[in-house]
């Protein structure tokens, strides 16, 4: 399964006179793709016509999109989950195979929001403790569903499903890869929040998430290792926002790579990303494995 994946200010707001026609636009080139496609917004979408669950809505009901405001009544196990844009999909396991109906690389998106104001102070916007939980319970329950097709499957057992994680504003943490190896180049200062909500601890006490990414610093495009999970941002994609005089605009890709079973395919093996450059030979560079599955004993 092919996904378009964008996690970024998707329009400009100060310079956007009508929101839904720049989205319109934006969007354009993925929708006539015809390949499904899913968004989280960034922390200047909201800045023209339109409030961001105006505009998650709007974006939700685009066409191929599969894109959702917020999670269902059935999937949320809360009354009420801060911001809009927090939700998760599943990637199924290939036709014919005994995984068809079971999710074996599971994508959770978060919104990061835009502009808070602590203690008399501006700054950018955080995960809060509402989309925490709902995270934790989500990722909880697809692990369950994981046991359970192992508990009915006469097959190999299977591995605990992969994850990733979309979001737009980094976590303060990102600023400790400075220090560290990195893979990519760490081009500019991480503008993150002044609050640490937490994300890491609960990024690391649920397991199943392999690999973020995230955008908001433009010019930067490196992946780095945070306690097991890899933060890789996307290095500045749209022309509509801030770049840097001849610096090549560049995607992200990532690649999921499925095991060979002695009859069929199975679960998720490997997790690869790189990035392409806008360039005259739309150059491939840094391409690294994020995760793989090691060999049962």
């Amino acid at each position: 399964m092919l996904y378009t994946l964008l996690k970024r200010d998707n329009i400009f707001g100060p310079s956007t006179a009508d929101a839904a026609e720049s989205l319109l636009r934006a969007f354009g080139p993925v929708m006539e793709s015809g390949i499904p496609w899913a968004a989280v917004l960034g922390n200047h979408d909201q800045e023209s016509t339109m409030t961001r669950e105006e505009l998650m809505s709007f974006i939700s009901l685009m066409d191929y999109s599969v894109s959702e405001t917020n999670p269902t009544s059935k999937d949320l196990m809360m009354s009420y989950i801060d911001g809009f844009g927090n939700y998760n999909l599943g990637v199924y396991g290939a036709p014919g195979s005994h995984l068809a109906n079971s999710s074996i690389l599971n994508l959770f998106f978060l919104d990061s929001g835009d502009r808070e104001t602590v203690q008399g102070i501006r700054t950018y916007g955080w995960i809060k403790e509402s989309q925490l939980n709902w995270l934790h319970s989500v990722s909880r329950g697809l692990q369950e569903q994981n046991q359970e097709v192992n508990d009915i499957t006469e097959t190999q057992a299977i591995a605990l499903s992969p994850a990733l994680a979309f979001f737009h504003i980094p976590i303060p943490e990102v600023r400790q890869l400075y220090y560290r190896n990195i893979v990519g180049q760490f081009r500019e200062g991480v503008a993150c929040s002044s609050v640490n909500s937490g994300v890491l601890k609960t990024l690391v006490s649920i397991k199943d998430v392999k690999a973020v990414f995230i955008g908001h610093d433009h010019t930067n495009d490196f992946c780095g290792n945070l306690e097991g999970i890899w933060f890789c941002y996307g290095g500045g994609f749209g022309y509509h926002g801030y770049g840097r005089a001849g610096l090549p605009r560049r995607a992200r890709v990532i690649l999921a790579e499925l095991r060979k079973g002695d009859k069929a395919w199975m679960g998720v093996e490997r997790i690869k990303t790189w990035k392409r450059l806008d360039d005259e030979n739309l150059s491939k560079i840094d391409e690294q494995v994020l995760w793989e599955l090691l060999p049962s004993r």
